[in-house]
This record gives structure tokens, sequence and C-alpha cells, in this order.
């Protein structure tokens, strides 16, 4: 409950920060705004991508299954990343939008992030094709691992090895933060907001995991008996 309390709190003064405090860029106007949001979409994205990976690099190395749900958290972890990943892809078509004059034009951003989200669908078909079977958490977690692999890739590389249209008026060639200071506030507390909503809602769904484990081993007990 406390962390519920927390995530509603930070999420609603990071959308009055947003609208009421920081101003517009310069350049971009008031669609800059869209930067407190799809900065930390994405940024929540990789991060769940992340967590998905190392969680399956743990589940591989752990043989005597000592971490409980391990495989579950993994896959909860891919969720989230799949959600984010859909939402910062979204609100980035917007942000495209008003500043190209189109949703979509196939700049490498936009491409790359295709490509790692048609990894992530294919995941979750592998997944679901290997219900019932017993290797199905190790093959499901090799999966992961590669496509945690890729996710710098398609995310960091590909996008600035190509000319893109994509506004970067975070990090810049110069790897330098150029930012009016009560944007980079804002940006910041955006950034914390969302990953506490991640925390939250990675929290919430292997709880779920938790109980399903356990009603289906009850089952599987009165079957038995």
């Amino acid at each position: 409950m406390a962390l519920l309390i927390g995530v509603w709190i930070f999420m609603a003064l990071s959308i009055a920060l947003a609208f009421l405090w920081a101003p517009p860029a310069a350049i971009l106007g008031e669609s800059s705004r869209l930067i407190f949001f799809h900065v930390p979409l994405a940024w929540v994205s990789v991060l769940a991508f992340f967590v998905s990976g190392i969680a399956s690099v743990i589940y591989l190395l752990d043989r005597e299954r000592r971490f409980y749900l391990i495989d579950e958290k993994s896959h909860n972890s891919a969720i989230l990343g799949m959600l984010f990943t859909l939402l910062a892809t979204i609100a980035g078509a917007v942000w495209s939008k008003l500043s190209w004059g189109t949703y979509w034009n196939w700049d490498p951003r936009q491409t790359s992030i295709v490509v790692l989200i048609l990894i992530y669908l294919a995941y979750f078909s592998l997944r679901t094709a290997l219900q019932g079977n017993p290797n199905r958490g190790k093959i499901s977690s090799v999966y992961l691992i590669i496509a945690l692999i890729a996710v710098p890739f398609f995310v960091f590389v590909v996008p600035r090895v190509y000319p893109s249209l994509h506004p970067d008026p975070i990090i810049n060639p110069d790897r330098k933060i150029h930012l009016e200071n009560r944007m980079k506030v804002t940006l910041i507390f955006a950034l914390v907001s969302f990953t506490f909503f991640y925390f939250y809602l990675f929290n919430l769904l292997n709880r779920v995991s938790r109980i399903a484990r356990k009603l289906e081993d009850r089952y599987y007990e009165e079957r038995d008996h």
C-alpha cells in the first residue's frame, strides 16, 4: 500500500511539473513536454527487459531452484517491458506527428523499436508454444538472455549509426545534457516516478503469479488425494 501511495504522489507531481512548471523547449515548443513521458516510458522498457534478462540468468544458474518463481518473474518483467515499449512507441508517434507532420516514417529509431517489439513478441509466442514442456523455463530464459543482448543494439546503437530525424534534445552527440534546469529537474523526477511505477507493477504481477502457483499446487494435491 505504501508503494502504491508513493507511486500516485510521484506521478501526480510529475504531471504537475511537466505541464505547469517546466518551460517548453525553445525549438520544439509545447510538444517538447512529451519528453517527460516518452523518455521515462522508453527508459522503463529497457529497465524491464534488463531485469527480465538478469532473472533469466539467475534461473539458469540456480540449479537447486532456491529463488522462488524466478522464471515467472522474468516473464512478468518481459510483459511490462513490452507494455512500456508499446506506450513509448505511441508517445513517440504522437511526437513524430507534431514534429514531422506524420505519425510514422520509418525513421531509424522507429524501425529499430519495431524490430525489438517483434523480438519479444516471438518470445511470448515461444513460451506459449512450450506450455507443458518441462524445459520451458530453460528455453525461455536462453531466449530472453539473447534478446537482452539485442536491446542495447536496437535502442542505442542503430539510431546513432544511421541519420535520423529524431529530435535529440536529451543526449546529444557530445554526450551533454542541453535542457533548461527546470526541464532537467522535471525529467529526472519523471524518470524516478516511472521507475517506481514499474516496480509497483512488477511486484503486483509477481504476487499474482505467487497466488496462481499456490492455487495450481493445491489443485494437484487435491487431485492426487
